[in-house]
């Protein structure tokens, strides 16, 4: 596996880590816990950064003229990216109504 489809799954798998970290921070709340939830949170913004690094990577090398192949592959990853980015904003709504 070289380039791009690496960047994909590094971005695919720091995103579901992240994913999970939001998802498992609102049933913690859900049972009172809001210390551990509020951990996962930023469990999961630590995993979230990770991915948006090598996202980053991306559009880095595009602005210095290297054009990047859009794949399925590349959309899946930036899919994943913006239903992180949604459920974290839900979760961390969630936490507040919890509370």
């Amino acid at each position: 596996m070289e380039g791009l489809e690496m960047i994909c799954f590094k971005i695919i798998a720091g995103v579901g880590a992240a994913r999970s970290c939001f998802i498992e921070a609102m049933q913690i709340a859900r049972k009172g816990d809001y210390e551990k939830a509020e951990q996962l949170i930023q469990d999961g913004e630590k995993e979230f950064v990770n991915a948006h690094q090598a996202h980053a990577e991306l559009i880095t090398n595009e602005a210095n003229g290297n054009k990047t192949d859009v794949t399925l592959l590349l959309l899946h990853a930036e899919d994943q990216i913006m239903s992180a980015e949604t459920i974290k904003i839900m979760a961390l709504e969630m936490i507040e109504m919890c509370r």
